[in-house]
């Protein structure tokens, strides 16, 4: 097994360990990743999950060595395309990157997050880095093309031309401009990504849970729409919890929860 679970309470770890790849992805660590976050998604009592490389490095990427042994195969990648009868997505060649989960997912990392490596922090929802980790799309220099998402999330977080210039190059990204640019949430100390972000999460998970994902969907949802149909996806969307969770909510409020600032017990 190349991929383990461990849980604290409402947060979930999901840890990928070919250590002597730099966590590069195979076959076999990409459909057990997929398998433990379809599994968190699933699971009614985990809120949100933290995404971790073992060993130093977040994900080197595809697994060159074994994308050299598909040489002369007329169909290399296999039914990984999507279906036009709108069925279920086949997984992509990093795993988990087509899944769309119901709860939020925080990449820790550590070292290189480059290539396919970097699609799958570009797939989670929040990204801690360490000083001396960094992105890049260095599968440039191979011909490899991105097609686990990062031609589709890095703009949509960065730019269009701040995207470009980094996926053409396939330069070197430090954690500092990545923070500075938008690429990633927070910068840790060396050795405390997965420390950071299991806190981060479990920030998140002590909330009302139903309106929390409510928010985060729409955020999703509203892409590519008008404002006013974004306006409407939002309220078909979350007026709901109003009534599921925000009532009760602001009936604590007036219980004397929360008051001057004080949300340590809410």
């Amino acid at each position: 097994m190349t991929v383990r679970v461990e849980k604290n309470g409402a947060v979930t770890t999901v840890i990928h360990s070919r250590p002597e790849a730099r966590n590069a992805m195979d076959p076999t660590s990409a459909e057990e990743l997929v398998e433990a976050f379809a599994r968190f998604d699933a699971d009614p009592e985990a809120a949100v999950a933290v995404f971790w490389g073992e060993g130093g490095a977040f994900c080197a990427g595809w697994d060159l060595k074994y994308a050299s042994t598909l040489q002369g195969r007329d169909d290399p990648l296999g039914e990984l395309d999507f279906p036009d009868n709108g069925g279920p997505v086949p997984r992509g060649p990093m795993g988990p990157s087509r899944m769309q989960l119901s709860k939020p997912v925080i990449a820790a990392v550590a070292g290189p997050a480059v290539a396919g490596g970097f699609e799958l922090a570009l797939w989670c929802d929040l990204r801690v880095m360490e000083q001396s980790a960094y992105f890049g799309v260095y599968c440039r220099r191979w011909g490899i093309p991105l097609i686990d998402g990062g031609t589709v999330r890095l703009p949509r977080l960065v730019g269009q031309g701040r995207a470009l210039e980094i996926i053409m190059t396939g330069r070197k990204v430090p954690a500092e401009e990545c923070l500075r640019i938008g690429a990633c949430e927070q910068v840790v100390a060396d050795g405390k990504s997965r420390e950071a972000a299991e806190a981060l999460a479990a920030e998140i998970a002590r909330y009302p849970q139903g309106c929390m994902r409510a928010d985060r969907r729409s955020v999703y949802l509203q892409h590519g729409l008008q404002v006013a149909d974004a306006l409407r996806s939002e309220w078909r969307n979350s007026s709901g919890m109003l009534t599921a969770e925000g009532l009760a909510g602001a009936t604590r409020f007036s219980g004397g929860k929360g008051r001057h600032g004080d949300f340590g017990d809410i």
